[in-house]
């Protein structure tokens, strides 16, 4: 099989497909992507990957190519991971490198092969896929329809991968979503979906078979509903701020209720990343080009929920101050938008890191794993190599990302460093009762 894209998908793809078994071809028009991957060196962190990729390169079931033809030749089995980024000046998913993939592929192709998209895309988009394929192919058999030597067969088979755990999620899903022409299970492609996944199929993971319009619709509804939970208590939380309530005892409460459960009810920062923003913007765009522009509305204030919680952040850090951060030296633990991830695409940390040094503060920042990616996007900030080093002479610590490491910060020593002892819990990650014990400030969202 072959893998188009080779970013945090892809390769993530690309390698557990190896690591199952399969003989496996990583493709990506980007040479130095390729070059790096090749070598064994995975461009971003994700926990246990690098050891998977290296492993299969070396015996042989994975490697990489920028040569489309030499991925045409190589297997009749190929899953697009290409990136679909917002569209500039519009709320839209941009579809261009999905096309352009299945474009030239059917330029190449000999013989019978199965596209299986992994993309998130707007509903409707295999179908106009399976339509461009059909009509490149088309041209190459001289409009002569009744030749079907060469024919591409477009399926999809969207990704739900969580980063920092995208290994597990590929290995071991806890479900495969597979969307057909005709929705049925007696569809060819079925059971070279089966054949694929076969492991995971003997582990009892469930395989659903749909048509192609609801596998697309599957991921950009998962995504909105966890970015709506997110944002619900996130809303609950401005009310406790305004009623001297505590949101993180209110969602222990309400998460004990079954129909509810108290996962995506950690209120604080909200979301981020390069999946949950775009998505649900995307999804509302499509509706409206449907027709059904009413339908998703509700998505733009879970959208304006989630941006508001960084402006209230921002708003008790310049109040912690004494309502001034101009000169003032501020930390900022976390820059990556969820732990154990490099991405800092759409981070709340950083976007928060950046108003306040705009605001005049001089902030310093510090993240296990995202100070490279941090320090290109925002030059302007200072980085420190260690959680002490950022925490010298700093007159506010403000966690925006709940990695391990912070959240178990002994606070007794972290007061040593500091110039002032105030702490602004952006996640609700800390301990309130062991900071303030040990001399601290504690501030946080939610919790009045």
């Amino acid at each position: 099989m072959t893998v188009f894209g080779t970013g945090y998908l892809g390769a993530t793809h690309a390698a557990c497909m190896a690591e199952l078994g399969h003989e496996v071809l990583g493709v990506d028009v980007d040479h130095a992507k390729i070059a790096a991957l090749q070598e064994g060196k995975v461009p971003f962190y994700e926990p246990g990957l690098p050891e998977i990729l290296q492993r299969n390169l070396e015996n042989g079931r994975l490697r990489f190519t920028t040569d489309y033809a030499e991925a045409a030749e190589f297997a009749t089995v190929h899953f697009v991971g290409v990136g679909t980024p917002q569209r500039k000046g519009s709320y839209a998913a941009d579809t261009t490198y999905v096309e352009a993939v299945v474009r030239d592929l059917a330029g190449l192709v000999s013989g019978e092969h199965l596209v299986i998209g992994k993309s998130t895309v707007p509903v409707g988009t295999a179908h106009r896929l399976q339509t461009l394929a059909d009509g490149v192919v088309g041209e190459r058999r001289g409009g002569i329809a009744e030749k079907r030597e060469d024919n591409i067969t477009v399926v999809w088979n969207p990704e739900f991968l969580r980063e920092g755990h995208a290994v597990a999620d590929t290995l071991r899903p806890d479900r495969i979503v597979l969307g057909v022409d005709d929705g049925s299970e007696d569809n060819a492609a079925v059971e070279t979906v089966r054949e694929i996944y076969a492991s995971a199929l003997e582990a009892e993971t469930p395989l659903l078979v749909m048509d192609l319009p609801t596998a697309e619709l599957v991921k950009v509804s998962a995504n909105a509903f966890l970015a709506t939970k997110i944002s619900f208590i996130n809303a609950v939380s401005e009310v406790c701020e305004a009623a001297g309530g505590d949101v993180t005892a209110l969602a222990d409460a309400i998460g004990l209720d079954e129909r509810i459960g108290r996962k995506f009810l950690g209120a604080g920062l909200g979301f981020g990343g390069g999946c949950l923003p775009k998505d649900i913007r995307a999804f509302m765009a499509r509706a409206g080009e449907l027709g059904a522009d009413q339908a998703l509305t509700f998505l733009r204030e879970v959208d304006a929920i989630n941006m508001r919680r960084r402006e209230k952040l921002v708003e008790i850090a310049k109040e912690a101050l004494g309502g001034n951060v101009i000169g003032r030296n501020i930390t900022v633990l976390g820059a990556a938008f969820k732990p154990n991830s490099d991405d800092v695409r759409d981070s709340p940390a950083l976007n928060v890191a950046g108003s306040l040094n705009l605001a005049g503060a001089a902030v310093t920042v510090f993240d296990p794993e995202a100070m490279d990616n941090a320090s290109k996007l925002f030059p302007t900030l200072t980085y420190a190599g260690t959680v002490e080093e950022a925490l010298e002479g700093t007159e506010l610590v403000i966690v925006a990302t709940e990695w391990k490491q912070f959240q178990e910060l002994d606070p007794e020593a972290a007061r040593g460093p500091v110039a002032a002892p105030v702490v602004i819990d952006g996640r609700n990650c800390l301990d309130r009762g062991d900071w303030e014990r040990a001399g601290w400030r504690y501030l946080a969202l939610g919790r009045g």
